[in-house]
């Protein structure tokens, strides 16, 4: 039998939290310099090889609808190299690297449910020279429409060049280029700005892949659950843990400049609320009680940050600076309110509530005042989330199923994305085109991450090591 999301939740956080010290939390963080430095460098823009072009912007504007790009060939042959020179990147050398570095490209626009992709296993690979000359005529001739090249070039200092174009091939046109100074662990985020440039210039969208995502990964009997934080790439990559698992991790969420990442801990059984530096791997206390806590969330400008707390058996929302200090209440009315998200401009909040008897979604002004209900259709409304381009709010609504669900602002045009069972705690990519929630499986109490377009007709399975819930979707990387 399923529940809904708020009270049955705060006895099992209770339950879950295993009685550590206050100590140990710190302790809970892995103590080892490559877990931090794992987390990537700087990715420096260099300019590459390649005939002065004019940028003329998008080529056809905003995608409303994938029908209009589902077609589109996008030819990706491996990226060449001046010379095979052996990297860390790769065992076998910057020739191997490049035909990795394509196929993940490949891999980003197709599951993005865009484009019609030809990966580099399928296509001959282009010799270092073509790829600021392209061999014309044997492009057209399988069909591309769009053509990405690109080189991997070794360094001295042991670092990569990674370059990487995008061409018209009807039109016999280079439309934009890009390239990067990454060291070779960070090859796979040249493959994922490569993808974001292509997908940002064919598109008019804004890009989403060169992007991280914090969830909680989940372990243990369904009674004594050991619940860690973790971090990965926008496509399941580079997976690491953050915690060890010794206190209960929950709701994850990124800074707004991704420095941060903002969690929920539980430990004696009292819940804290954390800052994890991510440059540093080390954590701030911002705030602890021993009253039931819930959903902590950054504000846009990063200053403060919004939680729930249940006191006296009233749930309020209330707003604390991100350096400690007193908190301000921001709701008092009876009932529960839960899950401020802040729109993009900081001005408004929206947040679940009871108050009407129902879990519905209300808004109020980002200071408390001007609440009002917006979900006035079937079912209840839960876990809202404000779109980073503020038109849409993403939410669970359940009605019998868990579904995720979007809607404007001002809760109309309601749309359902996803009809699995149980599908819940929708977070946006920084584009706010893709969905990110996580799925529980009938019977089993399996739980996975998922990921659905504005379409709701592209679902894809993230892979975890583990099973894997409250995902939160990060910004663009710097």
């Amino acid at each position: 039998m399923k529940t809904t999301f708020l009270l049955p939740l705060f006895t099992g956080l209770l339950a879950a939290a295993a009685p550590v010290s206050l100590a140990a939390q710190n302790q809970d963080l892995p103590d080892q310099a490559s877990d931090i430095l794992a987390e990537g460098g700087v990715v420096e823009d260099v300019a590459i090889e390649g005939e002065a072009f004019d940028e003329d912007g998008p080529l056809r504007g905003t995608v409303t609808d994938e029908s209009d790009w589902q077609d589109l060939g996008v030819a990706i042959p491996a990226f060449a190299t001046d010379r095979d020179a052996p990297t860390p990147a790769n065992a076998d050398g910057t020739r191997a690297l490049g035909l990795e570095i394509a196929r993940v490209i490949t891999a980003n626009l197709r599951n993005n449910g865009l484009f019609k992709p030809t990966g580099p296993d399928r296509l001959p690979a282009p010799q270092f020279a073509q790829i600021t000359d392209p061999a014309w005529g044997s492009w057209s001739g399988r069909g591309a429409e769009m053509l990405v090249h690109g080189y991997v070039r070794a360094r001295g200092d042991g670092r990569l060049v990674v370059g990487c174009y995008l061409y018209d091939v009807a039109l016999q046109d280079e439309l934009v280029r890009e390239g990067w100074v990454v060291r070779p662990a960070d090859w796979r985020r040249a493959a994922h700005k490569c993808s974001d440039i292509v997908y940002a210039r064919l598109t008019g969208e804004d890009p989403f892949f060169d992007s991280r995502i914090a969830y909680i990964a989940e372990t243990g009997p369904k009674d004594n659950r050991v619940k860690r934080l973790a971090v990965m790439d926008s496509d399941g990559a580079n997976h690491r843990f953050l915690t060890l698992g010794s206190a209960t991790a929950l709701t994850p969420r990124y800074s707004p400049d991704y420095s941060k990442i903002l969690y929920l801990s539980y430990v004696d059984g009292n819940p804290r609320i954390y800052v994890y530096d991510i440059g540093s791997g080390q954590q701030t206390l911002v705030t602890e009680n021993r009253n039931p806590t819930l959903a902590p969330r950054w504000s846009p400008d990063g200053r403060h940050i919004l939680y729930s707390m249940a006191v006296a058996g009233n749930t309020d929302i209330y707003r604390v600076p991100v350096s400690g200090g007193a908190s301000e209440r921001l709701t008092n009315t009876p009932g529960i309110d839960i899950g401020g998200s802040y729109s993009p401009d900081g001005s408004r909040i929206v947040f679940e509530s009871d108050r009407s008897g129902a879990q519905q979604c209300y808004i109020m002004n980002a200071d408390g005042s001007n609440q009002r209900r917006i979900t006035f259709f079937g079912g209840r409304c839960a876990t809202p989330e404000w779109s980073p381009r503020g038109d849409q709010i993403a939410f669970t609504r359940i009605a019998g199923d868990f579904n995720v669900a979007v809607m404007t602002p001002g809760g109309r045009n309601m749309r359902v994305l996803t009809r699995g069972w149980q599908d819940e705690a929708p977070t946006w990519a920084p584009n706010g085109r893709i969905i990110q929630f996580f799925r529980t499986a009938r019977n089993s109490g399996r739980s996975s991450l998922w990921q659905v377009d504005l379409t709701g007709r592209n679902e894809r399975k993230l892979p975890t090591p583990v099973d894997a819930s409250d995902p939160a979707w990060g910004p663009i990387r710097p």
